[in-house]
């Protein structure tokens, strides 16, 4: 595809500096909404497409891109992208009217989280070696991360500082920059106690500092392409089915087994930050499901 023409990009840029301003827009959600709207400039291959736009060349956009073989929920994604630039360009008068106006969105199949039995989880937090630091690391992390909820993202992001070990709480940073109070659990705060006594400064090595909480062996803070190999490593261990783990799994597994043990959406909700409830919903799904497998297994007429 062509380069993105100096027009669209200027307007681009505009519109993202817009929505920062009034969301505070991460830089991750900035590029994906970037590359969302310099897809559909780069497919025409003209310069000034986007402020031009018509309702048909979003449509055969999004018809191509289904040919192509991306998935109804990326186009989804995309549509939503469309929705807040041509809704923006509207309000500030670059346009007369919006072509997204009657684009119907692409109906998505109903995809539940994917979360580990409580046996599961017990021989996932079992697997990892203690008495390294590495190790010790691991155990804490994946503590952390079921005892609190929070997203991959979140954990591996998370500053030494964030963490308060005589409250047993941590503030967490979520999306659209919005902070929230996370209890952590006696067992969590257990093992990052050890974590942070014990390992971290072999970890960080002598004369070094750090912001983040966990390191890597250079003493650089994880990515979550690293504890997603991590936890992947330990599932092995564990004997979890790989179709089974999910980067968020541990977050999923959080959620689904609180709601299993009678809490209330609303806290659920504020624990796992979610702005709207109708996205800690979904949760409940998950908990109907495993009732009705319990039905089936053990009700004699199931």
């Amino acid at each position: 595809m062509p380069e993105l023409g100096p027009a669209d990009a200027q307007l681009i840029d505009r519109h993202l500096d817009a929505i920062w301003a009034e969301t505070g827009l991460s830089a991750a959600s900035r590029d994906s909404y970037r590359r969302d709207l310099a897809g559909l400039a780069r497919w025409r291959g003209r310069d000034g497409v986007l402020q031009a736009a018509s309702a048909s060349d979003l449509s055969e956009y999004l018809a191509w891109r289904a040919r192509e073989g991306y998935s109804p929920r990326s186009n989804a994604r995309l549509l939503s992208a469309f929705r807040g630039f041509f809704g923006w360009c509207l309000r500030q008068r670059l346009r007369s009217d919006d072509p997204t106006a009657l684009l119907g969105s692409p109906t998505l199949p109903r995809l539940l989280p994917k979360a580990l039995t409580e046996s599961q989880v017990a021989a996932l937090l079992a697997a990892p070696d203690v008495e390294s630091p590495a190790g010790l690391r691991d155990k804490a992390m994946i503590e952390l991360m079921y005892a609190t909820g929070l997203r991959v993202s979140e954990l591996v992001e998370l500053p030494a500082q964030a963490v308060n070990l005589r409250q047993g709480a941590l503030r967490v940073t979520g999306k659209g920059s919005r902070e929230r109070l996370v209890p952590m659990g006696e067992e969590a705060q257990h093992w990052l106690e050890r974590y942070a006594a014990q390992a971290r400064p072999e970890l960080l090595g002598k004369g070094r500092s750090s912001p983040y909480l966990f390191l890597d062996a250079k003493g650089l803070p994880l990515t979550r392409q690293q504890f997603w190999s991590i936890v992947k490593r330990l599932a092995a261990v564990a004997g979890i089915e790989p179709t089974r783990i999910s980067p968020h799994g541990l977050r999923h597994s959080f959620a689904t087994h609180l709601l299993n043990h009678g809490a209330d959406l609303r806290a659920l909700q504020m624990l796992l930050g979610h702005s709207s409830l109708s996205t800690t919903q979904i949760y409940t799904l998950v908990a109907k499901e495993k009732l009705k497998q319990l039905h089936r297994m053990h009700h004699p007429r199931g």
